[in-house]
């Protein structure tokens, strides 16, 4: 089971990213939202989308998830 955060902040194509608890590149604690621990990447995608509509995994942390 691994850690998963979305970005409160929307990229420019207003898609918001999931990512990993190990991602370099994490945004600040203040910049992401708790999604849970999960198995796989997906089911990560589907927590944060009741939340946001737009949402798409991390090229570098779950490009199993990337979609745009």
């Amino acid at each position: 089971m691994t850690d998963y955060y979305v970005d409160r902040n929307a990229r420019e194509s207003g898609y918001r990213e999931v990512h990993t608890r190990d991602y370099l590149s994490l945004p600040d604690p203040e910049h992401r939202i708790f999604l849970g621990a999960f198995a796989r990447c997906q089911a990560a995608v589907a927590r944060a989308r009741q939340t946001y509509s737009r949402v798409d995994g991390c090229c570098h942390c779950c490009a199993a998830c990337r979609r745009h």
